[in-house]
């Protein structure tokens, strides 16, 4: 019985603590916890708009492949990628735009669905600026918005398959004259020049070799043995010519002259200048796009080197044509914009043709440059480059263009290259103007300071080097001559300036190591940047390089950068810039290829000013000191170019200047160098500088000092005084190889 009422009791506490009421406080087990109240929440869908800015983004920056990865699938059935780049790229040319802006608003977004409100501005070459207000509508895909593209969204007006068409006009291109108004470069008719050989008449085949000499500059004597060996049957391409100079050879009836007559950008006496002046080419494929969209027809020819690229702007004037819009059969829906054309410019250079031309004879039988400049003013009166091309054989219209083009290009002799501007070569003993001038303005040397030069310099612990002397007194001995003529003697106890005027080499060696010893090791090199070596000169019109000045490490280097070897490179332009400067007081001034640009009414656009760059860093005496000695390099018996110059060349012109003879990468072969300046106005002419180089043939007094003559003749006498056996007529090749006046190279750097 007691066990019975045990459980009974259970289950009545079992029951109470189920009731929830009870006095007990609580029930033996915990009650359940009460649920949360329901909330009903939704998920935004993300911002359409970046997606948008992305799209127009891209568009802004040309990147196709990203604008078409953001389209809806749908979108991406309907086009192609390559369509897709090809319908924008397309609009884009034939609208000229070169730049667009866009603005995009806020999206108004739904759930699987958006719309963007945008603007785009494209700026127009051809219509000036084109905005647009459109709408970009976006789905939802795979998470992310992607955008519903039709043709509307390049431009509203092109919905529906509709496209752009432009009628573009081209203005005639300007032309190229050189400072006196003489025509350099013309749009008019010209001539190819050939031979059929089957037709010629041996008779008189002298005197036609001889007169397409004189017009297209082919040697005569080349041009016989081709036409003689090649046999009858055979087309040989000579050159062109004006129409004039065609007709004026056509009268002389020579019986196997092939004219061929063309339209032409024609460069007169077959390219005056040719690597200054440049030439054009029609726009490649890879380009075509940046040109059109400057608004170029795309069927142009443009400039490519030289004042034709530098000033093509001038050149090519400015499009026009009619923009319109079009259906998928080609008619015209509307119009969305005209613009007339505008006439071209002409440009004027500041080269003297005259002086260009004698300056091209002058280098007719060398690879070489020839760089004269106004004194003080920085013009540039002539910019020659050895060997040259014919710039109209880049015009397919021209019959001999097949066989004559390749030639050029293959030349390994680079004729399109600008010895001029772009040719880096070391200086020789044209640097000492400027180891003199860092000694002078070390305070470590005086013009008056001594140096006993004697054939040897042994102040290197390592090897005793010689001085140019000693070379010619080898070659004496190697005669059976004595060594007793002032080439070949050792100067002796000379001061600075009488080791410039000697071109004394351990002299300045000595200097170069004195300075490294004396904790100014970088003095040459610092001079040298301010002379201007090292970095560009700043011409606008044609390429150039910017040469290399190191500061020595060793006392080797130091001693080689003081007679211009080593590490040392210049341009034939860079020294006649720091020679102008030398002469004019030390002044150095931008060299400019520009005199003026004439707009299409006759109205000048821009004109040549002076553009002084800086000063180099000598005292006045100093200055004066460098130019004295400079002066007895020419008039000094003991000079270096004194023989060249002034006894045998009877020179009248007051001039100062300074030889080199550089050592080249082919021992025995030094190229030669002769620099300077004039002075005294004379004959009235502003005065100019003159710089000279003729690669791998000998010394600069044997070589380029004649050149320089030739020159200095050619300017202040309006024609050379002199001819040599390598000087053929005006315009013409060399009909002989030079002969050397003296002296066998050696490695040793001469004066």
């Amino acid at each position: 019985m007691k066990k019975f009422h045990f459980g009974v009791a259970l289950a009545l506490l079992f029951l109470a603590g189920c009731s929830g009421g009870g006095k007990l406080g609580g029930s033996l087990f915990p009650t359940s916890t009460p649920l949360p109240t329901a909330i009903a929440r939704v998920t935004h869908a993300p911002d359409a708009a970046p997606v948008v800015t992305a799209f127009l983004e891209s568009l802004k920056n040309g990147d196709y492949a990203s604008m078409y990865a953001l389209l809806d699938s749908a979108s991406q059935a309907a086009v192609t990628q390559d369509d897709f780049t090809a319908r924008y790229r397309e609009t884009l040319n034939t609208l000229s735009a070169s730049t667009l802006d866009f603005e995009a608003g806020a999206a108004a977004t739904g759930p699987a669905a958006a719309q963007v409100p945008f603007r785009v501005t494209y700026h127009s070459a051809l219509a000036g600026d084109i905005a647009r207000d459109m709408t970009a509508r976006l789905v939802r895909e795979s998470g992310g918005w992607r955008v519903q593209w039709d043709e509307g969204m390049i431009l509203p007006e092109l919905a529906g398959g509709n496209r752009l068409a432009l009628d573009c006009k081209a203005p005639a291109r300007g032309d190229i004259f050189d400072r006196n108004g003489e025509p350099l470069v013309s749009q008019m008719e010209a001539i190819a020049l050939g031979v059929d050989t089957g037709n010629v008449n041996f008779d008189r085949l002298f005197d036609l070799t001889k007169e397409l000499w004189q017009v297209t500059g082919v040697n005569p004597e080349t041009l016989n043995n081709k036409i003689v060996a090649s046999g009858p049957g055979w087309y040989i391409p000579v050159g062109t010519t004006s129409r004039e100079e065609g007709a004026r050879l056509l009268g002389m009836q020579f019986s196997g002259l092939v004219v061929n007559p063309y339209q032409t950008r024609y460069y007169h006496n077959s390219g005056i200048a040719s690597q200054t002046i440049g030439y054009t080419l029609s726009i490649s494929p890879e380009n075509l796009d940046a040109y059109k969209r400057q608004g170029y027809c795309g069927n142009e020819r443009v400039g490519w080197i030289g004042v034709e690229k530098a000033e093509e702007s001038y050149l090519a004037g400015e499009h026009g044509g009619s923009l319109y819009v079009v259906n998928p059969q080609g008619q015209i829906v509307t119009d969305l914009a005209q613009k007339k054309e505008k006439p071209s410019s002409n440009v004027y250079l500041t080269l003297d043709k005259n002086l260009q031309l004698y300056a091209e004879q002058a280098l007719a039988n060398f690879t070489g440059a020839v760089v004269v400049m106004e004194r003080d003013s920085g013009r540039v009166l002539a910019l020659a480059s050895s060997p040259g091309f014919d710039p109209n054989l880049f015009d397919p219209q021209n019959y001999n263009n097949g066989e004559l083009l390749p030639a050029l290009l293959n030349n390994p002799d680079r004729p399109m290259y600008n010895r001029a501007t772009q040719g880096q070569y070391p200086l020789g003993s044209v640097f000492k103007v400027i180891t003199f001038s860092a000694g002078l303005e070390s305070g470590l040397y005086l013009p008056e300071t001594t140096y006993d030069c004697q054939y040897d310099f042994t102040e290197l612990q390592d090897r005793t080097l010689h001085d140019w002397t000693w070379d010619h007194c080898q070659t004496r001995q190697r005669a059976g001559l004595f060594c007793n003529t002032s080439d070949s003697t050792p100067s002796g106890v000379i001061t600075l300036q009488q080791g410039l005027m000697r071109s004394c080499n351990p002299y300045f060696w000595h200097i170069g190591l004195d300075l490294y010893n004396n904790n100014r090791s970088g003095d040459i090199a610092k001079m040298s940047r301010a002379f201007g070596l090292g970095s560009l000169t700043g011409i606008v019109g044609v390429e150039e390089e910017p040469g290399q000045i190191l500061d020595p490490a060793t006392e080797l280097e130091a001693a080689n950068q003081s007679i211009g070897q080593g590490d040392v490179l210049v341009t034939p332009l860079q020294v006649a810039r720091f020679m102008a400067a030398i002469g004019n007081g030390g002044t150095l001034y931008r060299p400019q290829l520009i005199e003026k640009i004439v707009g299409p009414n006759g109205e000048t656009l821009q004109t040549f000013a002076p553009d002084p760059k800086g000063t180099l860093p000598i005292q006045p005496d100093r200055l004066k000191a460098l130019q004295e000695a400079m002066t007895w390099v020419v008039t000094n018996p003991r000079g270096t170019a004194y023989f060249r110059l002034t006894r045998n060349g009877n020179l009248t012109v007051p001039v100062a200047g300074k030889t080199g003879t550089a050592e080249s990468n082919i021992p025995g072969l030094p190229h030669a160098w002769f620099a300077g300046y004039s002075y005294n106005n004379f004959n009235g002419k502003p005065d100019i500088a003159v710089a000279v180089i003729s690669e791998y043939v000998g010394e600069g007094s044997d070589y380029a000092a004649p050149i320089f003559l030739y020159m200095i003749e050619s300017y202040f006498y309006d024609r050379p005084l002199h001819t040599t056996t390598w000087f053929g007529p005006i315009g013409g090749p060399a009909l002989f190889t030079p002969t050397p006046f003296g002296g066998i190279p050696t490695k040793t750097p001469r004066p």
